[in-house]
Parts: C-alpha cells; sequence; structure tokens
C-alpha cells in the first residue's frame, strides 16, 4: 500500500494528550495515517482511514523522502490486507530529527526503528 503526503507532522511527548507520542499525515486524496503510542502502551496504535489497530513487532524505516512501515503476516489487515505501507514525503530535514524521535519513543520495546536518514 502506499501513500504520498507533503509533511510527517510528530511529537514525541503530547502532554495533552497524558505524553502520547504520535505521527501523522494524510494525502492529497484526504487518506489519514495516524502512529501513536502512550507510554505505559505495550503496543502501539495504528489508524490509517478510520481502521484502528493495536500492534506489535512493526518494523519502520525511515529516509529523507520516505517511511517505510511493515507489519507481521497475521497483522495485514491493518493495510488492506498489505504486509507494509510506504508513504513518500516530503518533510523539511530541519523536521526529520523530531520523526525520528517520534518514532523511536513509539517503537521502544515494541518493533524495531531503522535509519536511512545519514
Amino acid at each position: 500500500m502506499k501513500m504520498t503526503t507533503d509533511h510527517l507532522p510528530a511529537t514525541p511527548c503530547d502532554e495533552e494528550e497524558d505524553n502520547m507520542a504520535m505521527l501523522f499525515c494524510t494525502s492529497a486524496s484526504n487518506d489519514m495515517f495516524v502512529m501513536s503510542r502512550y507510554p505505559d502502551a505495550d503496543e502501539l496504535d495504528i489508524i490509517l482511514n478510520e481502521e484502528f489497530s493495536s500492534l506489535d513487532g512493526v518494523k519502520v524505516t525511515l529516509s529523507p523522502t520516505r517511511l517505510l512501515i511493515e507489519v507481521a503476516a497475521e497483522d495485514t489487515a491493518v493495510f488492506n490486507g498489505d504486509d507494509h505501507l510506504e508513504i513518500t514525503h516530503n518533510t523539511d530535514a530541519s523536521c526529520l530529527a523530531d520523526v525520528e524521535q517520534t518514532l523511536i519513543i513509539i517503537l521502544n520495546g515494541t518493533g524495531t526503528y531503522v535509519s536511512e536518514l545519514s
């Protein structure tokens, strides 16, 4: 599954939402993706459009122009049967540190983060 977005807004610690870490985006065709996790949660949450899933074992790879989210075979329902979601983005390089920090927090203990930023 693929999406394209202009920007990947990320919040490593939203105090108004009980310190939840969250990354989200919308596409030109109004598809919405949200990945979040509360500090005390054992799993991360993904919302794709209106479908909600709690998962662990997620692998996320971040590059300057691509975010790849991979899930286990038993979790493919989250991406309408696909085992991954590839998001092409144009996030400004100065904002990628926040995106990376947020992904590290979300995936800590429940997934794998791979950086292709350098």
